[in-house]
């Protein structure tokens, strides 16, 4: 199910590059329609996409330092977002009102000012996260990722079918992948949990 992975990212990416040429055909027949010049509607479209693209990205990456408890990082990117809206956005929003058929890249703009901020939040993966295995191999796999350097703490517990341990794993954001990667180089059926850490008692003091 894992080598499917890829190939289902790729096709909703396919999806989403069809959807984006689809509208950007719309538009330009509706431009042509209105009988505004084809040079002028493109770049005005562009400029549209553009600023949305920035808005809406800066807006999800704060929205995740607030949830994180980033609380310098999403000061500075409220001001920035808050900026770009009123020195550009606010303007592109009354060319949509006196055009509306602008309101197509304003859409697609924002569609992919979503993709963006969460591609570029995954990119950074700031913060630490928490990784659960639950196994009936724990022993083995902890000695395995002990020998990688990555602190484990090992508890024993008794599922449905009989005893199982359970792995606990701090790691920074970025190293969850790897450490899912080790686990289940060691056993392929374990089940696991990836949480992020707000706050720890650690970071209290």
């Amino acid at each position: 199910m894992q080598a499917e992975a890829p190939a289902r990212r790729d096709g909703r990416l396919l999806g989403v590059a069809t959807a984006a040429t689809v509208l950007t055909i719309v538009a330009g027949w509706l431009v042509v329609r209105a009988g505004e010049p084809v040079m002028t509607a493109a770049i005005v479209s562009l400029g549209i996409i553009a600023a949305r693209l920035v808005d809406v990205s800066i807006g999800v990456v704060r929205t995740v330092a607030i949830v994180q408890g980033h609380k310098g990082r999403a000061f500075v990117l409220a001001f920035i977002e808050v900026l770009v809206w009123v020195l550009v956005v606010s303007k592109v929003i009354l060319t949509v009102q006196d055009h509306p058929w602008y309101a197509i890249p304003y859409a697609l703009g924002f569609a992919l000012g979503n993709w963006l901020g969460m591609v570029v939040e995954a990119r950074m993966a700031s913060g630490h996260s928490v990784v659960r295995v639950f196994t009936r191999r724990g022993d083995e796999m902890a000695a395995t990722l002990r020998d990688q350097g990555i602190t484990v703490t090992v508890f024993d517990g008794r599922g449905r079918d009989g005893p199982v341990q359970m792995l606990f794993i701090e790691t920074r954001r970025r190293g969850s992948k790897r450490v899912i990667e080790l686990a289940r180089g060691v056993d392929p059926t374990c089940y696991h949990v990836v949480a992020d850490i707000k706050s720890t008692s650690a970071s209290a003091h």
